[in-house]
């Protein structure tokens, strides 16, 4: 964050925060040897202010902790005022230990970039300055893979004008910030939105991800007579006329093999094994979606009551509902028609295309 703009927050708040020296590098010895023998991973990202990298990492399940600090500089244990001044070469980072049972790299990527500027070469938003431009710092060789690959298809899908400049780096070191920086956006909301919705963070995020990328085949929607002649009676009542299947006597409610489902029209995936849980209501049941970008969710007015919709977004078929009755960790229950899915294994994901799913299904 600037320091002009944080000495202006720092001025409105009430009481004194005391500042503390940076805590040093993360990666200790003894730290590495526990994150290992507890088969976490880490991950570092540099997206401008690190209190809203911070926040909008935090929200992904399946995380361990989530730092704000510095990172990628020579300098050793930096200062907030040395680095916001652009004296260390350090950017402003965020590092994230995780769970790769719980949550993929793929997912902390996508978090990460929905929510910054990755075309900005001078910093981002009100935050101007090498100290406040984008990287992603990887850790493994399969980070920096999966990082090339994921910014080669958002530069492919149209979405933004200007091409993408965030820095795909190997990892040299992480140092925390002060102690007053980390949990900024819990311990000061109010000072912390002002900033945020200020800096036009939030009207660059609502702007550019407010329609859905272009659609890549297969996942587009065929016309209503190809549909007509593909689906069985049921799959058409209930994808194209917002049909109910019956509970107990449908293909996936007791499924209990690993793999994603996808849309039964358009093939676009929608859901995963790994977040599949038996609610007792007879039809197929998930915490949350496997690409959420693919669910749109309306509101139902039929049956007398009030509730939510889900749909695909390519294919525009009828899914089933969401509730908020479901499990930890989302507290959500995506009650799925089982007609309005087709599910591949885990073995045949890469044969019919959908090998960046399959990583997942390999952690033990």
């Amino acid at each position: 964050m600037n320091p002009f703009l944080f000495a202006a927050v720092l001025a409105m708040i009430s009481f004194i925060i005391p500042s503390s020296p940076a805590l040093g590098v993360t990666d200790t010895k003894k730290e590495k040897a526990m994150t290992e023998s507890l088969h976490l991973e880490k991950a570092t990202f540099a997206g401008g202010c690190f209190w809203c990298v911070e926040s909008d990492l935090e929200k992904i399940p399946g995380l361990v902790s989530v730092i704000s600090g510095y990172a990628g500089g020579p300098e050793k244990n930096p200062s907030y005022h040395d680095v916001s001044y652009g004296k260390t070469g350090h950017r402003e980072s965020v590092q994230v230990t995780f769970d790769p049972d719980q949550t993929t790299y793929e997912t902390l990527l996508d978090v990460f970039f929905r929510h910054m500027d990755p075309t900005d070469p001078g910093g981002q938003f009100a935050d101007r300055g090498f100290q406040y431009t984008t990287a992603v710092f990887y850790h493994t060789d399969n980070q920096k893979n999966l990082a090339e690959k994921y910014m080669k298809t958002l530069a492919a899908s149209g979405r933004y004008e200007k091409p993408l400049v965030t820095q795909i780096l190997p990892y040299l070191n992480f140092y925390p910030a002060e102690e007053y920086h980390q949990d900024y956006y819990k311990k000061n909301p109010s000072h912390y939105q002002t900033y945020r919705t200020g800096s036009g963070r939030d009207a660059f995020v609502r702007k550019i991800w407010a329609t859905p990328s272009p659609p890549k085949a297969p996942y587009t929607k065929l016309d209503d007579a190809t549909i007509k002649k593909t689906l069985s009676p049921l799959q058409y009542q209930v994808t194209r006329e917002n049909g109910t299947e019956p509970p107990f006597n449908n293909p996936y409610w007791d499924n209990k093999n690993e793999g994603i489902y996808v849309d039964i029209v358009s093939g676009e995936p929608l859901f995963s094994s790994k977040d599949k849980f038996k609610s007792g209501t007879g039809w197929p049941s998930f915490t949350k979606p496997l690409v959420p970008d693919n669910i749109i969710e309306k509101k139902d007015g039929t049956l007398f009551m009030v509730r939510t919709e889900v749909r695909s977004r390519y294919a525009d078929s009828h899914l089933g509902h969401v509730f908020d009755d479901g499990p930890a960790p989302t507290g959500l229950r995506y009650c799925i028609n089982s007609a309005s899915l087709r599910f591949i294994p885990k073995d045949k994901l890469k044969q019919e295309g959908y090998s960046e799913f399959y990583p997942p299904f390999t952690k033990k």
